[in-house]
């Protein structure tokens, strides 16, 4: 039997699917385990089983030893992994693209609802027993139909965002780095533009890329700049493809109407400006936070090592 870490707490169903065959070793605990814990925890390992927490890179890499075939991340993003790293060590990586899709276009599209109809605010209030009275321009928003969504990355959950704001009559444009196959764009209604002028035209922004050094800070002060005074950012891609920063200041400065977060910067700290401000909707990283798709991540993260260590091609490789 091989031996396969799981470097944290994942649904038993997937656990039991591996110890069924290999000897699993698992980090059982809601917390994160040390990274020193970790070092010692991987030796030896033929798989691993990561989440967003850890760090997987050459260090950790090299502690596991030369025996290591495959590292299978626990999410569609990998940017917590050194994929040029594993590559050199002959270390196959896999995701988990597809399971989650529509969960987290659903917190997305959530989080869009939360903030164009202030209902966190509305909430807030009442939580608080702050006295409250009906009246026609007590906390208005902005209603969604006919409006135009921007989607900055026309992947899978990408798409499934658009085709929510279709259901809500909305508009779609988009920008990618390559077009979408004709049939989804004729789906959508969807036109393809630079990200300019996505920026300047939408009235809501919604970020759906995969998080890279090329889209660090793709969202800074000079792209909010551009957005209409009566926009909203919506972002449940990664914290750093935006420059919160740069965002608590145009939000206090009205230079867009709010913002809707799942991911931040330095999770899970959240910068403070965002927590004084109201025109935020907040949430903390629950995109996929379903059963049953969170179930069906680590399942699919299991299958990819099951696949390996039966000497079978990965379902979901990356790169």
């Amino acid at each position: 039997m091989s031996r396969v870490v799981v470097t944290g707490r994942i649904p038993r169903q997937a656990v039991d699917s591996l110890a069924a065959e290999h000897d699993v070793v698992a980090h059982d605990e809601e917390d994160a385990v040390s990274r020193e814990a970790l070092l010692e925890m991987v030796r030896g390992a033929d798989a691993l089983v990561t989440l967003l927490t850890e760090s997987v890179d050459a260090e950790l890499l090299d502690a596991a030893g030369p025996q290591l075939k495959v590292v299978a991340n626990v999410a569609v993003g990998y940017n917590n992994v050194d994929v040029d790293a594993c590559r050199e060590r002959d270390v196959l990586v896999t995701n988990t693209p597809d399971v989650l899709t529509d969960a987290t276009a659903d917190t997305a599209f959530g989080l869009l609802l939360m903030v164009s109809r202030r209902l966190g605010e509305g909430e807030r209030i009442i939580r608080s027993g702050t006295p409250w009275k009906w009246g026609m321009f007590y906390l208005l928003g902005q209603g969604l139909q006919g409006k135009t969504i921007g989607i900055v990355g026309l992947g899978g959950i990408g798409a499934a965002m658009a085709r929510r704001a279709r259901a809500f009559g909305m508009d779609v444009v988009y920008h990618s780095r390559r077009p979408c196959a004709p049939e989804l764009a004729e789906e959508l209604g969807a036109t393809r533009l630079d990200l300019a002028e996505l920026l300047r035209t939408s009235d809501v922004v919604s970020l759906h890329c995969p998080y890279s050094e090329a889209t660090h800070h793709l969202i800074g002060a000079e792209q909010l700049a551009l957005m209409k005074d009566t926009a909203y950012l919506i972002n449940s891609a990664r914290g750093p493809i935006v420059d919160e920063e740069a965002l608590v200041q145009a939000l206090r400065a009205g230079t867009i109407a709010g913002a809707g977060l799942d991911v931040f910067e330095q999770e899970p700290e959240v910068h403070e400006g965002l927590l004084e401000l109201e025109n935020v909707a907040l949430a903390p990283h629950l995109g996929s936070a379903t059963v049953e798709t969170r179930t069906a991540m680590a399942q699919l993260a299991a299958d990819n090592v099951l696949a390996v260590l039966r000497g079978e091609a990965t379902l979901t490789p990356v790169g």
